[in-house]
């Protein structure tokens, strides 16, 4: 059964102070949706969010981890060390690690084979960009990012993995997608779902939409029958912003 999830992956923002202020906000703030709530700090700032939050209805996540156990890679992150101070969450091939880091299909099909082998929920992004947008060819680089990186799964591993489509060319951008044109797009990934593993993993998968959402859009957005939730960056570190976008549902 899928549920209604609203995530904010804060990025490279906050440093510890930050941090503990804006979590002080978010405790503040009434929810008065159905909506799981999640965070996603900096690695330096996760042990302190998931202790600051222990008590709280929000679960605090990772933007990113290596798909290796252990090894010689500096300054990576592997699952076991995540799960070592709670978390259980995390986000993989988000669009800037993918075009800054240059994480591919196949790199990121090791990373979800690694979460999942490690007992750990995955939000999975993927998304086209301004050309293939406008060249119409948007369908095809969506259905080909989650056949590669998701479709040697058995179908049982989607209990774990939430998908979130991220239209590139609206993220950070002030660009949003129109309602209409989200719902196209998570209808399609649904189909895609649906093509390989049958009604009943497509019709419980819950599919997040990424791109400049905010409290002014995301109720419309929201309301759309295949859009789940939201994958939320710069109004996610406003705490009133956040919530007002938690509580469109």
């Amino acid at each position: 059964m899928r549920k209604n999830i609203v995530a904010g992956n804060w990025k490279m923002n906050n440093d510890l102070s930050k941090t503990a202020a804006l979590l002080s906000d978010l405790k503040e703030q009434t929810k008065t949706s159905n909506a799981e709530v999640m965070i996603a700090p900096t690695f330096t700032n996760l042990w302190h969010a998931f202790e600051a939050t222990r008590h709280d209805d929000i679960e605090v996540i990772a933007q990113n981890m290596h798909f290796a156990e252990n090894g010689a890679y500096t300054g990576e992150v592997n699952a076991s060390m995540l799960k070592s101070i709670g978390i259980q969450t995390v986000i993989l091939g988000h669009s800037e690690r993918r075009a800054y880091y240059n994480e591919t299909d196949e790199s990121l099909a090791k990373k979800v084979d690694t979460a999942l082998a490690n007992d750990m929920r995955i939000i999975f992004c993927f998304g086209e960009e301004l050309a293939d947008r406008k060249s119409g060819n948007e369908e095809t680089i969506v259905e080909n990012q989650i056949k590669k990186a998701l479709f040697h799964l058995e179908a049982s591993a989607f209990k774990n993995i939430v998908l979130a489509y991220e239209p590139v060319w609206a993220i950070g951008t002030g660009e949003t997608a129109s309602p209409e044109q989200a719902q196209d797009m998570h209808a399609f990934i649904r189909k895609t779902l649906e093509g390989k593993y049958g009604h009943t993993v497509a019709d419980d998968m819950t599919i997040l939409y990424g791109g400049s959402v905010k409290p002014g859009n995301a109720k419309e957005i929201f309301s759309k029958p295949d859009v789940d939730g939201g994958l939320i960056g710069g109004a996610a570190l406003n705490a009133e912003n956040f919530y007002a976008i938690v509580n469109a549902f």
